[in-house]
């Protein structure tokens, strides 16, 4: 990658004599890509298994979402410890982006991929044998496993950026995230469908069917081509120490919205259904209403979320995505209705897509090709551990200080974000910079 083309330590975005192979944004100059050709990259075989492995990834996910309280509450000694998995399956991932960065780089995306989903598969299967024996220790374990496997299935983005040039890099994002609308639909409903397939086992028969899936996807990931980056530009400009990269404003400004967008969304997300159900006496039927238009408006904007950073730029989509969350504020603020609810969810859905896209396609800007690794892996260890946070705490807030409460404790959390990304500057670059 050359250097004009990421966020260098001394702050100066001005090109400095790179070589012009700039792969990890873009194997050619954004200007020279024409329409066309930016959609011949977008419609490529490595692009379509990042969507099925996608999909499959966050399909288990939502399962164990939907399914965990309610097998947690039904084999623990504790019903206090009902969402312990939930929990587990989230510090899973953030304890394991670090190994799942460190095995890519090792063996490379197509075989750390295929070992992510294995090791979904083998925690799918602990929940399966969770179900026959009715033990609640390995269910957490199936959990934090399926978490485990996250942590390799958040980095397709990352590889989807690697599969395409600078001008196609937020649609190939936006594409593979793609997927996460079909797994948002397959999750829960496997989990209803599947809920007796099995005799004495509730949900056994879906973690089964889960199993399967994960190994169609390893099958799926080992067929993903090389990524075309050359050893030329792995060592273009060398490699830089860690403290340098994240003192660069790009990785700044793309680690705090996608870490603020996540905890927000999580923050929130956890009490609505206590906010709604326990405390406003919803039924679940409205309440699970209003979570599944949360996660459509999650990942729908991903149809066009690439194509507005392509037009106007990350930053300015990302502060799009922070006033999105503070129109959700406003939202909630404004009573306690299903529609004040409905559309807090929503607002909150799309800022979140608009933060994490704009955040995935700032940080390809802010590492050279041979640091990829290493600055994916603190990306999205600080996205999720700071999620982690946010949902454990949510709890507390609500039983404290209310629905309202959350919102207020939402503020300034929202207004750093903004901060950060207008100080960090990503759309002024020099023309012949912009990625």
């Amino acid at each position: 990658m050359r250097d004009d083309l990421i966020d260098v330590d001394d702050g100066n975005d001005a090109p400095d004599g790179g070589d012009g192979n700039d792969h990890m944004i873009g194997g050619e100059d954004a200007d020279t890509l024409g329409g066309p050709a930016i959609r011949s990259q977008l419609f490529s075989r490595n692009l379509a298994i990042l969507l099925f492995a996608q999909a499959v990834s966050v399909t288990a996910w939502f399962a164990v979402v939907t399914a965990g309280c309610i097998l947690g509450r039904s084999l623990a000694a504790n019903p206090a410890l009902a969402t312990l998995p939930m929990s587990l399956l989230i510090a899973g991932t953030a304890v394991s982006t670090f190994i799942a960065s460190w095995s890519m780089a090792r063996v490379g995306r197509a075989r750390g991929f295929a070992i992510g989903a294995t090791v979904g598969a083998f925690g799918a299967a602990c929940a399966f044998l969770a179900t026959l024996t009715h033990n609640f220790a390995l269910l957490c374990g199936g959990a934090v496993t399926i978490g485990c496997a996250a942590a390799f299935s958040q980095q397709y983005r990352f590889a989807a950026t690697e599969c395409v040039g600078a001008a196609a890099a937020p649609k190939a994002i936006s594409i593979v995230l793609l997927g996460s609308i079909f797994g948002a639909f397959l999750g829960p409903g496997l989990m209803s469908w599947g809920e007796a397939w099995v005799e004495g086992a509730p949900f056994g028969g879906s973690f089964a069917a889960i199993v399967a899936c994960y190994l169609l996807g390893a099958a799926a990931l080992l067929a993903l081509r090389p990524m075309p980056t050359s050893a030329e530009e792995e060592t273009t400009g060398g490699v830089r120490p860690l403290r340098v990269i994240v003192r660069g404003r790009f990785f700044i400004a793309a680690v705090t919205g996608g870490a603020i967008g996540w905890g927000v969304m999580s923050f929130e997300m956890t009490a609505v259904p206590l906010a709604m159900h326990v405390v406003d006496g919803y039924s679940l039927a409205a309440t699970a209403a209003v979570i599944q238009v949360h996660v459509l408006a999650m990942y729908l904007p991903s149809l066009i979320s690439g194509v507005l950073i392509g037009r106007f730029g990350a930053g300015r989509v990302m502060i799009g995505g922070a006033a999105l969350l503070g129109a959700a504020l406003v939202a909630g603020l404004a009573g306690r209705h299903m529609l004040h609810y409905g559309l807090n969810m929503v607002g909150l859905g799309v800022g979140w897509n608009f933060l994490y896209v704009g955040g995935t396609t700032l940080l390809a800007r802010a590492h050279r090709p041979a640091e990829r690794f290493r600055a994916q892996a603190l990306n999205d260890f600080s996205i999720m551990g700071f999620s982690a946070l946010a949902s454990w705490s949510s709890g507390a807030v609500m039983e404290l200080l209310g629905w309202n409460g959350v919102l207020y404790a939402s503020i300034p959390a929202i207004l750093v974000a903004a901060m950060v990304i207008l100080w960090a500057r990503p759309d002024h670059l020099p023309a012949a910079a912009r990625a």
